[in-house]
């Protein structure tokens, strides 16, 4: 996964380009649950970032619920939570949605085109 990592000049902060690199990774099935993710050193030397910046995408990430940090040890891939109730499902989606939005919104993507892709990629998946 580490390879796999590029940083890009676009403006979008370095942070938010790792971390939704390593949730495409994640979904991508790149990464098994509970398997180690790289350390934040490692990360930050092979991209030639600072430290922090690493530490705070890893520290959205396991606010997200992507991965766990167990001091001492190092991240791991979270496991999949366990199923929720409809209601609970549906206001996680509804959650989910917007932020897909006002990131689309930020990054001047018209939102039906992710919306069509998302569509493809689940059905890819399938």
């Amino acid at each position: 996964m580490l390879k796999a990592l590029r940083l890009e000049s676009s403006g979008v902060p370095i942070y938010v380009q790792l971390r939704e690199q390593i949730l495409r990774h994640l979904g991508g099935g790149l990464l098994a649950p509970g398997e180690q993710m790289p350390t934040m050193r490692e990360v930050a030397v092979a991209l030639k970032v600072d430290l922090n910046t690493v530490r705070h995408a890893y520290d959205e990430l396991e606010r997200l619920g992507a991965i766990t940090l167990v001091r001492g040890r190092g991240s791991f891939v979270a496991k999949p939570p366990p199923a929720m109730g409809a209601r609970a499902q549906q206001a996680q989606t509804d959650s989910l949605a917007k932020q897909v939005l006002a990131t689309a919104a930020t990054m001047g993507i018209d939102p039906l085109a992710v919306a069509d892709r998302i569509k493809t990629l689940a059905k890819q998946k399938e």
